[in-house]
């Protein structure tokens, strides 16, 4: 059994793992160059300033293949599940296959679990050769651009630590699931793309902020935590955003009065203590942005004097590998509960 497993496998598994194997080696002949050129362009960037120009620009010069690794990683477990998953018991069931399995002592149970270990095992070794490839390649980048995408953030996340490993088995149960359950390779693998789809949509926006309970505060606006402040004077609107904390993933972020309720800054202020220098190089269409320099200390003591503070919500970047050991345990119980099902209705319902 394990032996006609495998030889129905062959096909897929050499698609994937040999493209894997011609990723590993690209990454491994131009990684060590790659970190050589951030180590000397940190190391002689001299001011704060310029070391931050140099880590936009060195992330610019490399992020298409930046981008392309995480795309990789990011689709790997769907495609598992469409083209591993889906097929594996919809293909025997439209061939009648499975029949002659079982009338020769093969029991339902050992069909199913033979196929499900064998190529659950292979769908995690693929994801996790893939992510830390691509994680250790990209090490240099994710540094130089950890400030504007924290690897706690959504995205990130998802394309690092253990996470993807634990989709690419969520994924490959959901398709063997929807393969059980329609007994047709076309809507199966229709089903399984569409609701993995809808997961990886969910669980950033609605399940993962709330998996440890997020960091809640108030804090005073300044010249020191300020990331943006918008003065639009045809709405007569000025808002400000503050940084919550370093690396971490801002889930709320807005502007309180001193009784704690959500507010606008007062326009009063855009003429007043924040109002932009008399003389500026050239108006934004827009009618917004900072005056040259930044805010003044006036603007942010009279902000302070009104009892404008900032009320931030988020998840901090020492989180990390809480989270990601949470969410890889969530989509474990998940993997375990299709499993459940597919041996349930294979016992009692296939035939």
């Amino acid at each position: 059994m394990i032996w006609l497993t495998l030889r129905q496998f062959r096909v897929q598994g050499a698609v994937v793992f040999g493209t894997l194997a011609v990723l590993c080696a690209a990454l491994a002949a131009t990684g060590p160059g790659l970190a050589d050129d951030y180590d000397r362009g940190a190391a002689s960037c001299g001011t704060r300033d310029s070391c931050t120009h140099f880590a936009r620009m060195f992330f610019n010069d490399h992020q298409v293949y930046y981008g392309a690794l995480i795309a990789l990683v990011l689709f790997l477990p769907a495609l598992i599940g469409t083209f591993w998953g889906a097929p594996l018991i919809t293909r025997e069931l439209e061939n009648g296959t499975h029949r002659l399995v079982w009338n020769q002592s093969v029991t339902r149970t050992r069909w199913l679990a033979v196929k499900l270990g064998l190529l659950g095992l292979a769908a995690m070794l693929a994801a996790g050769i893939a992510v830390l490839a691509a994680n250790w390649w990209s090490g240099p980048l994710d540094e130089a651009v950890t400030s504007r995408f924290p690897r706690i953030g959504p995205v990130a996340f998802d394309t690092h630590g253990i996470v993807p490993i634990g989709h690419a088995a969520f994924a490959f149960a959901l398709g063997v699931t929807a393969g059980v359950l329609t007994r047709r390779t076309l809507p199966a693998m229709a089903a399984t793309l569409a609701v993995f789809a809808a997961v990886q949509v969910a669980m950033p926006l609605w399940v993962r902020p709330h998996l440890i309970p997020p960091t809640t505060g108030s804090v005073a606006i300044t010249a020191e935590n300020i990331s943006q402040m918008t003065l639009d004077h045809g709405a007569g609107v000025m808002r400000v955003q503050t940084e919550a904390a370093p690396g971490s993933w801002t889930l709320a972020n807005h502007t309180v009065d001193a009784s704690g309720r959500e507010a606008r800054l007062p326009a009063s202020l855009m003429t007043g203590a924040c109002a932009p220098p008399r003389v500026e190089p050239e108006p934004k269409p827009d009618g917004g942005g900072l005056p040259p320099g930044g805010p003044s200390d006036e603007c942010f003591a009279e902000i302070a004097r009104l009892g404008f503070r900032q009320h931030v919500v988020y998840q901090p970047a020492d989180r990390f590998w809480r989270l990601q050991w949470v969410e890889t345990g969530l989509f474990a119980v998940l993997t375990l509960g299709l499993t459940g099902l597919c041996f349930s209705w294979t016992r009692r319902r296939l035939s």
